[in-house]
């Protein structure tokens, strides 16, 4: 049996024109070579699997070859590797300090390569410093690290740092290519696009991924085992769910979520998944944008297509949504339904009676039409069977003015029971919204208790309908006996107080007196939420002024007196005669 050489290690590189990603790299170095002006300490940096030692390994050859210190079988003789993540001491430093001092015996350089050099302690790095700032002429140093900032600043500013960056996902895929052509693996484009993409921009890891599935597959690479393999979800369950969604079809939908959960899958990885796949339907509506598509050919065809069938405000709606539910995923106390609650959502943007159609989505949606007229009518009936409930038993209802028609305490309580049969007392209800809000406040994760009734409403999805002053009158006479219920001084304080129509969205609230306003704040801002909410108008402005008209007369003896004798004016005569006291 012949031993197995993993492809990572078969295919290095054995020359700078081989190295996959890194030309701005090696056409430096090469340059650098040829001119004589190569650093005597270098510091290569990048993440893992992008060719820093394979480079560092080239570039110690190139040296060796130029200054004939090379074997006939290729063995350099001046090259030392030092692998920094086991020999990070003081001792081990020391060591290579001493080793540096001989000059070579066959060529001109000695170079050392330090790997993993973050990994030396900090007095290591210490005992370096001097021989890293002045080595001897005949020594080179090549440190490589995956965590440039680990490096102490000293030892940065004594070396020539050269940044690897991650690799392409098309260079590694051309590179996959070459591989399975020379190791006659049959092989799907879009697998080994996918393999590239899983690798995150390190061909080691890639070549790593590409030996697991050839081994798998025996040798005939597939898009179905590929995905199978590294556990990841298929392009083909996005673009079916985004079908579905196409199609109203919340059923199915559903049951392909379930599909994605029972096979394993993380479902906030799911979610985060499903954005970026409306994200790339919104790429693929313009031909200059197809290309940031991470996808293979024939799946990006298959992006195109789909894309045709969506409009862009669509697409942006479906990605904020998926946004929405990804955000608040962690936060839920049930994270599947605030999926599950997105698909729906999903599937019901190009339905005509859907929560978002031709909208833009809003974390509070919008009211329906139809909800919005049932509402009114429903609030209209109750407020005509109110009035004439109270003006058959009253006789008269009463509406704002300088007096108020009293009302008998038994007549108030029978009147007042009877409204109430038709409508909830003020002070003790509370909001109520349609489904698509409890929708909304699913995905907000947020607890009605906590809110206590209050609704962040958004105004320009709210109804404004038009109301009259007897409707005001209404709401205002109702709340005065409340507030009676509960505290006849509150109420005595803010009975003068008068609720005037201004305009059509504009309510002017007369008080007589700062303090009166005072005792009034308590009851502020639930009269009012609940005035809108009943009213069925959401974007009244309320405005507040002082009217010293309202104040309540000081009767003296003498005003008395006045007011008699403006009814009967012998009682003056009779005070002429008598000389009442009046003071």
């Amino acid at each position: 049996m012949e031993s197995f050489v993993v492809s990572a290690r078969k295919y290095r590189p054995q020359d700078f024109g081989m190295v996959v990603g890194q030309a701005h790299v090696t056409d430096t170095l090469e340059k650098a070579i040829e001119s004589g002006q190569l650093a005597q300490a270098l510091l290569f940096c990048g993440p893992r699997g992008v060719g820093k030692t394979t480079c560092a390994r080239i570039l110690a050859r190139k040296i060796n070859e130029k200054d004939g210190s090379t074997s006939e079988d290729g063995f350099a003789y001046n090259i030392y590797e030092l692998d920094a993540a086991s020999n990070n001491s003081v001792d081990d430093i020391r060591n290579l300090i001493d080793q540096v001092r001989y000059a070579p015996q066959v060529g001109k350089y000695k170079v050392y390569i330090i790997d993993e050099v973050h990994m030396l302690s900090q007095s290591a790095f210490n005992a370096f410093l001097k021989t890293l700032e002045e080595p001897p002429e005949h020594t080179i140093f090549i440190l490589a690290t995956t965590e440039k900032h680990k490096i102490i600043p000293t030892i940065l500013s004594r070396c020539q740092i050269y940044d690897f960056k991650r690799i392409t996902v098309e260079d590694i895929e051309k590179h996959l290519m070459s591989v399975a052509g020379q190791e006659g693996v049959k092989f799907e484009k879009d697998a080994l696009y996918l393999i590239a993409q899983k690798a995150d921009g390190a061909l080691r890891d890639a070549l790593s991924i590409f030996d697991r599935i050839s081994t798998f597959t025996q040798k005939n690479i597939t898009l179905n085992k590929t995905t199978e393999i590294l556990n990841v979800l298929d392009y083909e369950v996005y673009l079916s769910i985004a079908g579905y969604a196409l199609e109203c079809d919340i059923a199915n939908i559903l049951l392909a979520l379930d599909q994605v959960i029972k096979r394993g899958f993380d479902v906030h990885l799911f979610i985060a998944g499903l954005g970026n796949h409306f994200r790339d339907l919104m790429m693929a509506q313009d031909m200059q944008t197809l290309s940031l598509i991470e996808v293979g050919e024939n799946t990006r065809n298959k992006f195109f297509e789909q894309s045709k069938k969506w409009s862009p405000q669509d697409l942006v709606t479906a990605i904020e949504i998926c946004n929405i539910a990804d955000v608040h995923y962690k936060s839920s106390k049930n994270p599947r339904l605030t999926v599950e609650i997105a698909l729906m959502q999903l599937a019901s943007i190009h339905s005509q009676e859907g929560l978002l159609k031709k909208k833009k989505f809003s974390i509070l949606a919008p009211f329906r039409k139809e909800d919005t007229e049932g509402k009114e009518k429903s609030r209209q009936q109750d407020l005509e069977k109110g009035k004439k409930e109270r003006r058959d038993e009253e006789g008269v209802f009463p509406i704002s003015g300088d007096k108020a028609e009293a009302v008998p305490r038994t007549e108030q309580n029978s009147s007042q029971r009877k409204y109430h049969k038709t409508s909830q007392p003020l002070l003790k209800r509370k909001p109520v919204f349609s489904s698509e809000f409890a929708i909304a406040e699913a995905l907000e994760g947020k607890n009605e208790e906590e809110k206590d009734g209050k609704e962040v409403l958004e105004e320009q999805n709210l109804p404004a309908h038009h109301f009259s002053q007897s409707d005001v009158d209404l709401y205002w006479t109702e709340f005065l006996r409340e507030v009676k219920k509960k505290n006849r001084i509150d109420h005595n304080a803010i009975s003068r107080f008068r609720v005037v129509k201004k305009e059509e969205d504009t309510l002017l609230v007369l008080y007589p007196s700062e303090s009166a306003k005072l005792q009034f704040e308590k009851y502020r801002e639930s009269f009012f939420s609940r005035l809108k909410h009943k009213l069925n108008h959401y974007k009244i402005k309320i405005e507040f002024s002082a009217d010293v008209h309202l104040k309540k007369e000081v009767l003296t003896k003498k005003k008395v007196f006045e007011k008699y004798v403006e009814i009967n004016p012998l009682l003056k005569e009779l005070d002429d005669l008598l000389l009442f006291d009046l003071s």
